[in-house]
C-alpha cells in the first residue's frame, strides 16, 4: 500500500468485505458497510458489495501494474 491507488484498493475491497459481512451477519458491522447506509441502494447491497470487492481488486492490479512500469 505504498500508492494512493493502494490506498484506495484496500478501502474499496474493506468497504465491500464489511458489506457482506452486514449481509451475512444480519446487520452487524454497519460502520464497514457502504452500501446499507445509502438508500440508492435498497434492496443491492450484496451486488453492491461483491462490485466494491471486484473494484477495488482491479485498482490494487492497476497499481502494481503501474510501479512496476515506473521502475
Amino acid at each position: 500500500m505504498k500508492t494512493p491507488l493502494g490506498f484506495v484498493s484496500f478501502v474499496l475491497i474493506s468497504r465491500g468485505v464489511g458489506g457482506l459481512r452486514y449481509e451475512v451477519t444480519g446487520g452487524w458491522f454497519r460502520l464497514w458497510s457502504a452500501a446499507s447506509r445509502l438508500d440508492l441502494f435498497d434492496g443491492y447491497a450484496t451486488p453492491v458489495s461483491v462490485a466494491l470487492i471486484v473494484a477495488g481488486v482491479r485498482v490494487g492490479a492497476a497499481s502494481v501494474s503501474a510501479a512496476r512500469g515506473s521502475g
